[in-house]
């Protein structure tokens, strides 16, 4: 088994996804005081190094402002998710997850605003391989909850390929397109979005 295995690389960013996990979380812990925690106090609390947290975010802002937009959509956006009557419909789950990270859009698309910036502006190393996700994976865990009904129904390719596509059209990235570009107004914004999460969700059942 060489290093390149993707079972080895798997692991690997499963852990890579749990230590940020906890880095956001001690940041928004120290932050609901309202005092500005350092990184030294953050590395302290999610018990890694100042070197750790700078190899997931290039700076204090870009990590505090991760962890206050995941304080504001997390707690909501796991009670929709863990709603029974919603259970063993994936469509139904996506379409409450949309409508939950819409209603919190006025406190957190701002954010977004900024962390894209961010992101964007980042340096590009050239040479890492393969290329890791450089922003906190909550969307895609959301996400991948929201479709756990179909984990038996469609092949693993098939679900993996379902949540990039909605990784597309569910999120700030999709908000900002429809309103920059398009000129929809919030209405026709939400219509638009959990339609074409329908149709991918939809289109996914319909190819097993």
């Amino acid at each position: 088994m060489t290093s390149g295995d993707p079972v080895r690389r798997g692991g690997r960013e499963a852990q890579r996804r749990r230590t940020r996990k906890a880095i956001v979380d001690a940041a928004a812990r120290l932050s609901a005081g309202g005092a500005t925690p350092s990184i030294d106090e953050i590395a302290a609390a999610a018990d890694v190094s100042r070197r750790t947290i700078y190899m997931h975010f290039p700076s204090l802002d870009h990590l505090l402002i991760d962890a206050t937009a995941g304080a504001i959509n997390d707690p909501p956006v796991e009670q929709a998710l863990a709603d029974p009557a919603l259970a063993g419909d994936a469509a139904a789950r996506v379409d409450a997850l949309i409508q939950t990270l819409l209603e919190y859009s006025p406190q957190s698309l701002p954010l977004g605003r900024r962390l894209i910036r961010l992101t964007v502006d980042m340096p590009v190393n050239d040479t890492q391989e393969p290329p890791t996700p450089r922003r906190t994976q909550r969307r895609v865990a959301w996400l991948e909850r929201a479709c756990e009904p179909l984990r038996d129904t469609v092949s693993e390719q098939s679900f993996q390929r379902l949540i990039s596509a909605l990784t597309v059209v569910v999120g700030w990235e999709a908000q900002i397109a429809l309103r920059d570009v398009r000129g929809l107004d919030p209405q026709a914004e939400q219509e638009t979005i959990r339609w074409a999460a329908r149709v991918l969700v939809e289109a996914a059942i319909k190819e097993e």
